[in-house]
């Protein structure tokens, strides 16, 4: 199976670029011809030093026709790469969010959709066994109906080492649309996919103390409430400093009737003092969850069969983000309305 990497802007793209690269019956080629020249961690450069094959234009990887696509690239960039993925037949998996906008976002799950291809959202956090154990538990019972969830997505600026993550046109936002997403996803997975009906968010740029003041928040509170009654309260923020052991986490605590459930997708497995840097050290334990999620992708591409999370679901995360900035600019809570142009509620 050939295999893509398209653009390497995303600080994912390199473990992407490292798993496909290993995996047998993988023919890897990665392409990234708007880095900018002398960037280390963009274009050929970091494609050489991960010793992956490099095509110097986006003709020239189409050309060779994928069977797949990885879509790392700046946000507001994914649709031109994913319609033009789908023009040539290549099943697509594409980073979070899925677009900026909603008519991106449709455009690509349409142009999918008429080639015959599947269009993968990147959320692997859903492929956590202990989440699985979670969804099982919600199934069949054991919490009862589910009345709120509280999570946390926090993590370090990754607009120090990516610059675009705080440009508002390339990346629709800060905080709030690069961790707002994992936890709506993780909601959407309980829910079956229930779309939201409610967004209120609340957000500031005070954490990012280095050098001037960012165009986009580091920070943020997200509200947001189902038609089933459940409500999901999100923190997501850019609050660890560059030293911080880790480049951050996620957990949420999930208030059944009958239990609550606390999930953390990187639980510490060791802890302890780095001589060499001279910094604290932890190690997440559970599973590699790029991999786990690469592998279900890798596995919808051989089988033809629908993947999950699909187009729709990145679609319904990034109508609860637009909501999000949307009462950040009105100062009031903002009804989404489903595709039939109802108030959900």
């Amino acid at each position: 199976m050939r295999v893509a990497v398209l653009s390497f802007a995303h600080v994912h793209a390199a473990s992407y670029i490292g798993l496909l690269r290993d995996h047998d019956g993988i023919e890897l080629i990665t392409a990234d011809p708007d880095a900018p020249p002398g960037d280390p961690t963009r274009g050929r450069q970091l494609a050489e030093s991960l010793g992956a094959a490099y095509a110097d234009t986006w003709d020239e990887v189409f050309a060779l026709r994928p069977d797949a696509v990885v879509v790392t690239s700046e946000n507001a960039r994914h649709r031109h790469l994913v319609e033009r993925a789908a023009a040539t037949g290549a099943h697509v998996l594409c980073e979070k969010p899925l677009a900026t906008t909603e008519a991106d976002a449709r455009a690509m799950i349409d142009a999918c959709e008429r080639a015959g291809v599947g269009l993968m959202t990147a959320y692997p956090v859903r492929f956590s066994p202990a989440f699985t154990a979670l969804r099982r538990a919600l199934a069949d019972g054991r919490l009862g109906g589910l009345i709120s969830v509280q999570g946390a997505n926090n993590g370090s600026n990754p607009a120090r080492s990516r610059p675009w993550f705080a440009d508002p046109e390339l990346a629709g936002g800060g905080a709030l649309a690069d961790h707002t997403v994992h936890i709506a996803d993780l909601v959407d997975a309980l829910l079956d996919g229930e779309q939201a009906a409610e967004v209120y968010a609340q957000a500031n740029s005070i954490l990012d103390d280095d050098g001037p003041a960012p165009a986009v928040e580091t920070a943020g509170l997200v509200t947001i409430r189902y038609p089933g009654g459940l409500v999901a309260a999100v923190d997501a923020s850019w609050s660890h400093p560059p030293d911080h052991p880790t480049w951050g986490g996620l957990a949420m605590t999930c208030v059944g009737e009958k239990a609550i459930v606390e999930f953390d997708a990187f639980p510490p497995l060791l802890g302890g003092f780095d001589s060499a840097t001279g910094r604290d050290r932890w190690e997440a334990g559970g599973i590699d969850l790029d991999a786990a999620m690469l592998e279900e992708f890798l596995d919808t591409v051989r089988t033809g069969r629908r993947p999950s999370p699909d187009g729709e679901t990145g679609l319904r995360t990034l109508r609860i983000v637009l909501a999000a900035y949307e009462s950040l600019r009105t100062g009031q809570p903002v009804a989404l309305t489903d595709a039939l142009g109802t108030t959900g509620g």
